[in-house]
């Protein structure tokens, strides 16, 4: 049996933040996730969300899916204004413009608005100390603008622009580890979730609201469009990333590492891959390799949570 840690789940809002009639593909992860995230915050916030999937299909007007005071941005510049917005509200509140009262800000940006383009306010927003969330959905590519490779997209994945051929592989890199980016940045809180693991998902967004400081959870958004998969396994395949150890669920507090959930043994990284055809042209030996190195990083991780 897997070893979980157990969040004992409370009573959720029927209010939808995220409101429905968006206009996200059919199973799409990220959606899933956003109304999660949302029911999490509550009404006292304000979203700052970056170019990408979210910002297309929740805000075409005259309409939109967004309860809750929202502003888009550029992919690069997420975090620069989530940081600004913070600023601004204690400045308002100390010069008595505006009552003193908790908003939170939040930032949403896709894997390229985060690990790629928006990286650097990112981290520059990190090492200020803003007191904001941010949140990564990453559905391993730019995916709004025709499934392009970004730096979170996994080895050995096709993609428009990492095409799988006699002489390509496919996605040439291994993924970039932004949860551990995160945290060498020393904020108080890190924390890795799944839409397959909803209440989990919801704690760590509450967990990240609450504390004092940056904080940043990095969300796997299973995606059937880029993925190539069935719509209707979008759960199983988030759990699958889990099971088998390429997408583990922890959290780093304080610079504390805690796993959220622990299969007493990983599962075969094929039964993950096989249910998407962006790895159908992968090789056994290929598929062994990327096994081989998803069990060295899980070991590294489990160390650190020692």
């Amino acid at each position: 049996m897997p070893n979980y840690t157990i969040f004992v789940p409370r009573l959720l809002t029927k209010r939808e933040n995220f409101a429905p009639g968006h206009r996200a593909c059919i199973g799409c992860g990220e959606a899933l996730a956003v109304r999660l995230a949302c029911k999490a915050m509550g009404q006292n916030i304000i979203v700052v969300n970056a170019t990408g999937c979210m910002e297309i299909v929740a805000s075409q007007l005259p309409y939109t899916s967004w309860r809750v005071p929202w502003i888009h941005t550029l992919f690069e510049n997420t975090a620069a204004v989530a940081s600004g917005i913070e600023a601004g509200l204690k400045v308002m509140m100390r010069k008595r413009r505006m009552a003193t009262q908790e908003i939170n800000v939040v930032a949403m940006a896709g894997d390229g608005g985060t690990a790629d383009i928006g990286i650097q306010a990112l981290s520059g927003a990190m090492e200020r100390g803003h007191d904001f969330l941010y949140l990564c959905f990453d559905n391993e590519a730019y995916m709004n603008t025709g499934i392009q490779r970004s730096s979170a997209t996994p080895f050995g994945a096709s993609t428009t622009t990492s095409p799988a051929g006699k002489v390509s592989i496919g996605q040439f890199s291994w993924k970039k580890d932004m949860p551990a980016i995160a945290a060498a940045h020393n904020i108080p809180y890190v924390a890795t979730a799944c839409p397959s693991y909803p209440f989990d998902l919801i704690e760590k967004v509450k967990k990240g609201l609450k504390v004092k400081g940056p904080a940043y959870v990095h969300i796997l958004s299973v995606c059937p469009t880029g993925w190539r998969c069935a719509t209707e396994l979008t759960i199983k395949i988030g759990r699958l990333a889990v099971e088998t150890g390429i997408f583990p669920l922890y959290e780093v507090e304080n610079g504390r590492y805690k796993m959220s959930l622990k299969p007493d043994k990983l599962r075969p990284v094929n039964e993950y891959m096989k249910l998407q055809r962006r790895f159908r042209h992968l090789s056994e030996k290929t598929i062994k390799q990327i096994g081989q190195r998803v069990g060295e990083e899980y070991g590294k991780l489990l160390e650190k949570a020692a």
